[in-house]
């Protein structure tokens, strides 16, 4: 039976020291009993309250660890909807390697996980995991091909065969890179449950149909270890679509244990744009770790990309430090211009000044992490507000030109602007920052 907020609140210090982020005992407790929150936030509690609320507290959704420093972290989420509160931890998107590709294919494969690197608003965004499959009869090549991923990459990986044995084999090659075993059936979940907590890996279970799936993951569950992820036995998208929603649901508003665990699904329907689909299903509704059959650029873009845009916290905009920045090598009379502290916003500025082989000084505000329509909306990007940054931030002593260009849609702000700051002239850019180019050369230079 779950515990109320009142009931949990009588065994959590009453300090109300606000340390776990909540103003008193009694809010955090009730965090606790609506699972948006963790005991283990708590800096003072008791031995007697992890006892009683360990299990209570936990998140409705397990969340497995793997790496050997286990910094990839799966599961762990509190909320059926991003906007009720926040999603936590990102799917993770990997490659599959068979053991009967072509060695230059394999090789080609390991560099691409080890090297891949995208850059967007300031996050370095890199491949998760690397799978690798037995489509062979040499469990020592399966073995020794885990092993040399292993090392290549230094990523966890999803060690996928259809036997037992070469599964087991494999786990001792990679002990210490914390793995994910897929048990290929549930006869065969039990003795690799043993070799997974033997080697320090992750379990990932499979059955014909949901009811099994969730027996199995009880029975696994029953014997003590925990560290599961689900493989759903969907035919086909709706179903993969249906039961990733019904197992997100029951956990979180039915609290049912079972079904509480990170999913991993490998995608692989033989075309490149459904391949994309069934990813982007993935990264939308609850996937776990997703492992693509190739690499494709575009692809691996696009599905990092939303991943991104779903899994940033909706109530904490992604923001950049407020500060002049440097574009290029500026000096004291290089140009200035003005754009907000969202992080997509500048990163657009900057790379499109970068562009224009411009060295040049970008000022940032604070704005809270709004765009620049929604800063002016909200008063936080004004001519008072510009003005006053530049003045406290002593960024008007570094320069020696007094000219500073503002956004072309906060063009009204331009008369404010030179009223605060006297001996400044400003100029009103492009609405675009794809016009920045066309606006230096006739202006500029």
């Amino acid at each position: 039976m779950a515990l109320t907020g009142l009931q949990i609140q009588k065994l959590l210090p009453g300090t109300n020291c606000k340390e776990c982020g909540s103003n008193t005992c009694l809010a955090f407790a009730m965090k606790l009993a609506g699972k948006k929150a963790e005991l283990a936030q708590c800096p003072y509690a008791s031995d007697e309250a992890k006892r009683v609320l360990g299990a209570a507290s936990e998140p409705p959704v397990r969340c497995v660890e793997l790496g050997p420093e286990r910094r990839l972290k799966l599961g762990g989420e509190v909320v059926l909807y991003r906007h009720e509160k926040t999603f936590v931890h990102q799917p993770a998107l990997g490659l599959n390697i068979n053991d009967t590709d072509a060695a230059e294919s394999i090789e080609a494969a390991l560099k691409i996980a080890a090297e891949y690197l995208l850059e967007r608003v300031g996050e370095k965004l890199r491949l998760d995991v690397v799978a690798i499959t037995q489509r062979g009869t040499d469990a020592r090549a399966f073995a020794e091909l885990a092993a040399k991923a292993w090392h290549r990459t230094k990523r966890p990986l999803v060690l996928r065969s259809p036997e037992a044995g070469a599964l087991a084999a494999a786990a001792v090659a990679v002990k210490g890179s914390r793995s994910v075993l897929c048990a290929p059936s549930p006869a065969t979940a039990r003795e690799l449950c043993r070799v997974a907590r033997e080697n320090d890996h992750a379990l990932a279970l499979t059955a014909p149909d949901l009811d099994q799936l969730v027996a199995l993951a009880a029975a696994i569950r029953a014997e003590g270890f925990n560290d599961l992820f689900l493989q759903f036995p969907a035919r086909s998208l709706a179903e993969q679509f249906q039961a990733g929603s019904i197992a997100r649901r029951a956990a979180l508003k039915d609290n049912f244990k079972p079904l509480g665990y990170p999913t991993l699904r490998f995608v692989e329907t033989g075309n490149l744009l459904d391949d994309t689909i069934e990813a982007t299903n993935e990264i939308t509704k609850y996937g776990g770790i997703c492992v693509l059959p190739s690499f494709d650029a575009a692809q691996i873009a696009s599905l990092m990309t939303l991943r991104l845009n779903i899994y940033t916290d909706p109530q904490k905009p992604i923001q950049v430090e407020p500060k002049a920045y440097a574009i290029g090598e500026p000096k004291p009379d290089s140009p200035v211009f003005v754009t907000t502290n969202f992080s997509l916003t500048y990163f657009i500025v900057s790379g499109e000044l970068e562009n224009c082989g411009l060295s040049a000084w970008l000022v940032v505000p604070e704005c809270e992490g709004m765009s620049v329509l929604t800063a002016w909306a909200a008063g936080k990007l004004s001519g008072t507000t510009i003005a006053k940054f530049i003045k406290e931030s002593g960024f008007e002593q570094q320069v020696t030109r007094r000219e500073l260009v503002i956004p072309g849609y906060v063009a009204q702000i331009s008369g404010e602007l030179e009223e605060n700051l006297p001996g400044w002239k400003v100029l009103v850019g492009p609405q675009e920052a794809g016009d920045l180019e066309s606006f230096v050369k006739s202006r500029l230079m």
